[in-house]
């Protein structure tokens, strides 16, 4: 296999540059381990490790190495592992706020070219999901493309896609069934070699399925859902990606339980609501009781459906709190800094000159 084949390209081999130069070797994370990385040096499949100023001078784990990215190695002496430099900078990356009430920033996939955002049709298809998922994906710059999986379940399939295209903007919605085939085809625009792929969704939906249909072996493990409410055990319990047979790489992930957005633009996920607000007659408008409001005259006509306007202030407010917060952790350095030189001022001793 050659670097090419795992979507090394220009753009890297301009960033390598500088590695190459010093004797490293370019590599792509194709596992996370616990404490270590699975690489992919292009002749071969290595475990490395992260040391020296990449370990110390990260700021965040996010800056750390994740799955698909590219890193710059060297042979540790005495060892077939490979010691970890430096992450070449990513053309795209899909993050979230982990889970906690201090969540840090979490990468999930780096570089990818299209995530495969995936719902199911049955209890498990929620509207409001699929705009938060629209949301974080076209931040990271990848693009993003709808699967309705279990399309063989239902007769009105095509029905339910036209209102989950009413809300997807540009983002293709393809239902599929990952147990016959069904609407795979349509996936080759897409599955090109040299290309990375991310399968993104709850669990229950069928990714895994999916993943072992374009993968045409038996790559993940499967599980049946729970009839009452459609929801499945986290089959896949850590991202990890294949080279498909089309010459793609596929990222199969654990299921969401939540994706809490980290620096997602909600306009861009919004943008049949950004377009309402700026027919507004007011540039000010609170989109309450203004005259001319564009926005309350859709609502009224139900051409905005309520639900759609209510997931957007919910987003909105997510987005305005998780940016208040990078702000302030942002100055908080400069705080410290600017308190301690206080400090320093009022214990300084003072100097008096000597008289005779």
């Amino acid at each position: 296999m050659k670097l090419a084949d795992l979507g090394w390209d220009e753009h890297f081999e301009a960033a390598f540059a500088p590695h190459a130069a010093a004797g490293l070797r370019p590599a792509r994370v194709i596992c996370e381990l616990k404490h270590a990385y699975a690489l992919n040096t292009g002749d071969d499949e290595l475990v490395g490790e992260c040391r020296g100023k990449l370990l110390h001078a990260a700021g965040s784990r996010a800056e750390l190495p994740s799955i698909g990215d590219w890193v710059a190695t060297r042979p540790r002496p005495g060892s077939s592992k490979l010691d970890i430099l430096a992450v070449l900078p990513r053309k795209t990356r899909f993050c979230r706020r982990a889970a906690g009430e201090h969540g840090h920033e979490q990468t999930i996939a780096a570089n990818l070219d299209t995530v495969f955002l995936v719902s199911s049709l049955d209890a498990n298809l929620n509207l409001r999901r699929i705009e938060r998922f629209l949301a974080v994906t076209r931040e990271s710059g990848a693009e993003p493309v709808i699967l309705l999986n279990k399309a063989d379940l239902l007769d009105n399939a095509d029905e339910i896609a036209a209102e989950v295209t009413a809300i997807a903007g540009d983002a293709a919605v393809i239902p599929i069934s990952a147990e016959t085939g069904t609407g795979f085809r349509k996936l080759s625009r897409w599955l090109k070699k040299g290309r990375t792929i991310a399968l993104l969704g709850s669990s229950g939906v069928g990714k895994s399925t999916i993943a072992n249909r374009i993968m045409r072996d038996e790559v993940q493990v499967t599980a049946e859902v729970r009839e009452k409410d459609s929801k499945g055990r986290h089959t896949t319990t850590r991202r990890e990606l294949f080279v498909a047979p089309s010459g793609a790489m596929l990222i199969d992930t654990p299921g969401m339980r939540e994706l809490q957005l980290w620096s997602a633009d909600v306009g861009e996920a919004f943008a049949d609501v950004t377009a309402l607000a700026a027919q507004c007659k007011f540039s000010n408008c609170r989109h309450g009781s203004e005259a001319g409001c564009a926005i309350q005259a859709a609502l009224a006509s139900g051409a905005l459906p309520a639900e759609r306007w209510q997931s957007y202030l919910k987003l909105l407010v997510e987005q305005e709190t998780m940016a208040a917060r990078l702000h302030a952790r942002r100055e908080q350095p400069k705080k410290i800094a600017w308190r301690k030189a206080a400090k320093e001022s009022r214990v300084r001793p003072r100097i008096t000159a000597d008289h005779d």
